[in-house]
């Protein structure tokens, strides 16, 4: 089998796993990779055994022979590194959030559908073993038709110990973790039709909310609600697991902390562990998430080989999930209700 070469643009802390992660995978190769900080992009070469390095993503795309890019640089740089790769006919799969606004994130669209690539979005908490197994109970019919639920992230994990950039950003929460969110209730439920956003500065020394909570009316009538924090002092701390309560008209399913899914019904109870595989370079800190790393790469390198559509978190897709919290922002600010889409 052809393996497909990558490079990976940006090598800061999330780099490190999305490389272990595809290198789970059979049939592809990271031959290059970029950072504008060239020790650090030397750090993981020597690493992972990456022979070829650059500061000058130019030079890399001129130099390498590329099935694909990786960008997992911040989102303020996602367009210019899309159009290199667009201009020279490359696939581009991008970090989240999609771009710094929503005029770049459609551009970035339209150059990728001119050039005839794909244009991907690393989207990985929907495919956590635990919202995977979720969905898959929701779709038996087990619980009925659903009518209302909520989805959880709130935390007191210090999460700026790793990514101290984090303190610097005008939008925070919402754009961190929110897109996350947001995507998972879009996967589960379907297109999102209004929402209301209130949020909240804790935590003393940062510039952007960290704090959200956030009410969406969905296209089929449900109501999802969404928490989401990283100042909260909760007993049982879970970060950085999901927790989620969807309710149906015959029975309730809940994820709950350590991987559990209980489905309720007026005759009782049914528990079962969906509990994450086990990768050897997963932070312990993060393995829940580091765990579904291998199964999104999976869906990505499909849209790569067999067709954009194989994605489940292609650009047009994504480009709903990134309204929604560009609009949550608009709601907060104003303090009103917001249509989507319209």
């Amino acid at each position: 089998m052809k393996k497909r070469k990558f490079a990976i643009i940006g090598t800061g802390f999330w780099a490190r796993f999305q490389l272990a992660g595809w290198l789970e995978l059979p049939g592809v190769e990271c031959v290059a990779l970029y950072n504008r900080t060239r020790s650090k992009a030397e750090a993981l070469a020597r690493e992972f055994g990456i022979e070829h390095v650059y500061d000058d993503a130019e030079k890399m795309f001129d130099h390498e022979r590329l099935d694909f890019v990786d960008i997992i640089t911040g989102e303020g740089t996602h367009e210019a590194f899309t159009r290199m790769a667009a201009r020279r006919k490359i696939p581009v799969i991008c970090q989240k959030p999609f771009a710094p606004d929503l005029d770049s994130a459609r551009r970035m669209m339209s150059v990728c559908r001119e050039a005839g690539v794909p244009l991907l979005i690393n989207e990985n908490f929907r495919w956590q073993s635990g919202m995977r197994a979720l969905k898959e109970t929701i779709d038996s019919g087990a619980i009925g038709k659903p009518w209302r639920a909520r989805i959880v992230f709130n935390s007191s994990f210090p999460v700026f110990r790793n990514q101290p950039f984090l303190k610097e950003l005008d939008r925070f929460i919402l754009m961190d973790v929110g897109v996350h969110l947001v995507d998972c209730a879009r996967f589960l439920f379907g297109d999102i039709a209004s929402l209301y956003c209130r949020s909240h500065r804790i935590n003393e020394g940062i510039k952007g909310e960290d704090a959200v909570s956030l009410l969406m009316g969905m296209e089929n009538g449900m109501t999802v609600a969404i928490e989401i924090s990283y100042a909260s002092r909760w007993s049982g701390e879970c970060f950085p697991e999901t927790l989620c309560l969807v309710e149906g008209q015959d029975a309730s399913v809940e994820l709950l902390s350590n991987f559990r899914l209980r489905v309720t019904t007026r005759n009782g109870q049914r528990e079962h562990i969906a509990r994450p595989p086990s990768y050897p370079w997963a932070d312990p800190e993060y393995a829940a998430i580091h765990a579904s790393i291998v199964d999104c790469h999976r869906n990505l390198l499909k849209g790569i080989t067999e067709g954009e559509l194989y994605a489940e978190t292609r650009a047009e897709d994504n480009l709903k999930t990134f309204e929604a919290v560009w609009r949550a922002y608009d709601s907060a600010k104003t303090n009103t209700v917001v249509s989507i889409g319209r």
